[in-house]
């Protein structure tokens, strides 16, 4: 009885070890596992260069944007700028500067 038990122990390890996946099944689970990881990373490396290219031209754009506004701001403060203009001062007669040299020798009362 002994034997027997032992034989059908061992015919079930057996039968066990000989249903798992043959070594084409394993290449193939393999191979649908790299496929899957080579698409997964030429995913993200169109998406990565994409995000760059869509950043690079809105840098781009907005460089132009504040040139232009910078460019619209000068001419606008040009136009709008008023001039300064001095009016001339008129040269005191001979008249103006002796009241002067009076006022300053009577302090400030006049004639």
């Amino acid at each position: 009885m002994k034997k027997i038990l032992s034989f059908l122990v061992i015919a079930g390890i057996a039968t066990l070890v000989s249903c798992g996946p043959s070594a084409e099944e394993k290449a193939a689970v393999e191979k649908a596992r790299q496929d899957s990881i080579q698409a997964a990373m030429d995913k993200m490396t169109a998406d990565s260069l994409a995000s760059v290219q869509a950043s690079a031209q809105k840098m781009m754009q907005d460089s132009i944007a504040h040139a232009t506004a910078k460019a619209d701001s000068m001419a606008t403060a040009a136009k709008s700028k008023p001039k300064m203009v001095k009016k001339p001062v008129a040269p005191k007669t001979q008249q103006e500067k002796v009241q002067e040299q009076i006022k300053k020798v009577a302090g400030g009362r006049g004639n």
